[in-house]
């Protein structure tokens, strides 16, 4: 492993930039119940039945692209979002499949379960604050809003939930207090500390939960093959926006991926392997 540090910048970069529609015809999917109460999305041929997936943050950097490619894999979607009309014209061109509805994560669970409903099948959940002078906004939003989010989960019989968190969460943990991007981020209202909390929290809920753990965020095409380890693990590295969501939505998809916490970052030296064993090599905890 690399032992050069992240630059404090690039883990988090702004929710702005679009990127390109993704064209692939999609395909209906169902979803299959296990019999030990866990459950996986899986492809139906000739199907007619979309599963809804509710998306938190969707109109954010990584959110927006996890929108486009659960559509482009045969999904209905429910993005939830503070301005519906702002929202709207953030995607190019309608989608039937695509309904945007209000929700703030920061305004407790009831309507968040009033937004949710009881046609989603599962909860992706992609917020991030907003930089601002409050240095309260990474509390509100990283770990009360994802807490919020759990509890409506639970409210709507919800069984599926996958957070985007962030590498360093546990970084004191890790030894690496001294990490200018674990220090960096932390000064901006102890932000990995809220993500972490948040973590535990979904991890006691009893949700079939995933937790997606990326390196520093860029908004370029992906460069080199998605590596994934176990949590606590990794320290640097970056991948892009396009690599996150595609992890996020194939979390729905395998179900190796299922109460684990995963961290990814993107290598050029890296071999590909598919989602089945990269999710199959991390072991439950």
């Amino acid at each position: 492993m690399s032992t050069t540090l992240l630059r404090p910048s690039s883990l988090f970069h702004s929710f702005s930039t679009p990127f390109s529609s993704i064209a692939k015809a999609p395909t209906p999917f169902h979803l299959k119940a296990t019999m030990m109460g866990e459950s996986e999305i899986k492809e139906e041929v000739g199907g007619s039945e979309r599963k809804k997936i509710f998306v938190a943050g969707a109109t954010g950097g990584t959110g927006k692209r996890i929108v486009e490619q659960l559509l482009a894999k045969g999904f209905a979607v429910k993005a939830g979002v503070r301005d519906v009309d702002k929202a709207k014209s953030s995607f190019a061109g309608s989608n039937q499949f695509l309904e945007f509805v209000k929700a703030d994560v920061t305004e407790g669970s009831t309507k968040l379960a009033e937004a949710i409903g009881d046609d989603s099948d599962a909860v992706v959940c992609a917020t991030g604050f907003r930089r601002s002078w409050d240095l309260f906004a990474p509390w509100k939003v990283d770990n009360f809003g994802t807490v919020n989010l759990v509890d409506a989960c639970n409210k709507c019989s919800v069984k599926r939930f996958v957070l985007v968190s962030s590498i360093l969460v546990n970084g004191a943990a890790m030894g690496q207090i001294l990490n200018p991007a674990y220090v960096f981020l932390n000064v901006l209202g102890l932000t990995l500390i809220a993500k972490l909390q948040a973590e535990q929290y979904i991890r006691k809920s009893g949700i079939n939960y995933t937790i997606v753990r990326p390196g520093g965020l860029r908004n370029d095409p992906p460069k080199g093959n998605i590596v994934m380890e176990p949590e606590d693990t990794l320290y640097d590295g970056s991948i892009s926006r396009d690599q996150v969501a595609e992890v996020a939505v194939e979390a729905l998809l395998q179900p190796e991926s299922s109460y684990k916490v995963v961290e990814i970052v993107a290598r050029t030296e890296a071999p590909k392997r598919s989602f089945e064993e990269l999710f199959g090599s991390i072991k439950q905890r």
